[in-house]
């Protein structure tokens, strides 16, 4: 009976445990005729060097070359580090928009690439990735 239960705790813990890694569903598109086109004019940003501590802001500019709406339906930074946030409002076709994002420096010294996931209603792929690099002074070498 003991060793039963055993087995039964060691099935329950590798279940668990076994897919640690978290997975991403993208969101299903309802109507293929609400897709568009996106042209990124910033998709890769290098901010240079920030002390340590320091939140630093980064834009990705992005134009609807499509002849639909354009809905940034979600944005998904790889880390706790970096908070984004996308339009509000959808982007008429031939307007250009912005995804602002904020990267907390606290505790990352050294050389930083950071990236997000975009969520669009686009032609071809609806995930893109923006992403940015920025080189972090630490605090002890700041004069």
């Amino acid at each position: 009976m003991k060793s039963i239960f055993t087995l039964m705790i060691a099935a329950v813990l590798i279940t668990a445990c076994g897919n640690s890694e978290q997975t991403y569903k993208q969101p299903e598109l309802i109507n293929n005729n609400e897709l568009t086109d996106i042209q990124w004019i910033d998709s890769t940003r290098d901010l240079g060097k920030v002390n340590e501590g320091q939140m630093v802001e980064v834009v990705f500019r992005f134009k609807n070359t499509g002849k639909k709406p354009l809905v940034i339906r979600g944005v998904h930074p790889g880390c706790g580090c970096t908070v984004a946030n996308p339009p509000a409002e959808p982007i008429a076709p031939g307007a250009e928009g912005e995804i602002k994002a904020t990267f907390n420096s606290k505790g990352r010294p050294g050389i930083n690439h950071k990236e997000i996931d975009v969520d669009a209603n686009t032609n071809g792929t609806q995930n893109h990735k923006v992403s940015f690099n920025v080189e972090v002074i630490p605090q002890t070498q700041q004069q």
